[in-house]
């Protein structure tokens, strides 16, 4: 008898390593899975990245069109363009108020009364998917020191 409960001990003993080993590998799985997940999503999101930022090009000329031309055909064509990079999380930057070197590049700098401040955006910056993909260029202010004469 004492034999045969020994035995059930192990049995038992042996379910539970067992059902332990399950629920580790279960949850080692479900967080592989997860994971696998995340970068998968992580990979599209930031897929077309280089292709939207060669497009930035050809959205940069169509501007320049639009300044020189009032057509209505060009104008449409920007419009889908732009709308269509906008969906795949394109967004322009703002080039207004205080400069912000994460957002912006300072190309030309000129006298004022207050520093830092953007006068002038020399080309437009964008974001992609909230990734500074290119930065904006901008005109800014600075405060110039008085020389004592």
């Amino acid at each position: 008898m004492t034999e045969k409960i020994n035995e059930e001990k192990k049995k038992e003993e042996r379910r539970t390593i067992h059902l332990e080993q399950l629920q580790r590998l279960q949850a080692e799985f479900e967080n592989f899975r997860k994971r696998t997940e995340k970068e998968k999503s992580h990979f599209f999101k930031n897929a077309n990245e280089s292709l939207i930022v060669k497009l930035l090009g050809v959205l940069d000329n169509f501007e320049l069109a639009l300044k020189h031309l009032d057509d209505k055909g060009i104008n449409m064509i920007y419009s889908e363009l732009y709308n269509i990079l906008e969906n795949e999380g394109l967004k322009t930057i703002k080039a207004e108020g205080k400069f912000d070197p994460r957002i912006h590049e300072a190309l030309i700098q000129e006298e004022g009364e207050e520093d830092e401040k953007i006068i002038e955006e020399l080309l437009k910056g964008y974001t992609l998917n909230d990734k500074v993909i290119r930065p904006s260029k901008v005109k800014i202010t600075k405060i110039m020191e008085k020389k004592n004469e």
